[in-house]
């Protein structure tokens, strides 16, 4: 299992546009991606899910991934969230 934290620095946190980005991101790995924030959880490959945590500017995100391409999904995540969000 690999975690880190992320602080969303885009003024607008996450809307609909990044969300969608991140959903298609989150979809290449095998791995399950867990968003949380402000203790409610996320699949991050399910959009709906990822809206519901409305993460603002300034909040932070616990990122979790776990299975099989772990390394690779995390790194992945890792750099979709600092180049996006």
């Amino acid at each position: 299992m690999k975690t880190f934290d992320y602080v969303i620095t885009d003024p607008e946190g996450i809307h609909a546009r990044p969300a969608g980005l991140l959903i298609k991101e989150a979809a290449k790995f095998k791995s399950t991606i867990t968003l949380e924030k402000g203790g409610k959880k996320a699949d991050a490959k399910r959009i709906f899910a990822v809206m519901a945590l409305t993460a603002k500017k300034g909040e932070t995100l616990h990122v979790t991934v776990e299975g099989e391409d772990e390394e690779t999904a995390a790194s992945a995540m890792e750099t979709f969230l600092k180049n996006n969000l």
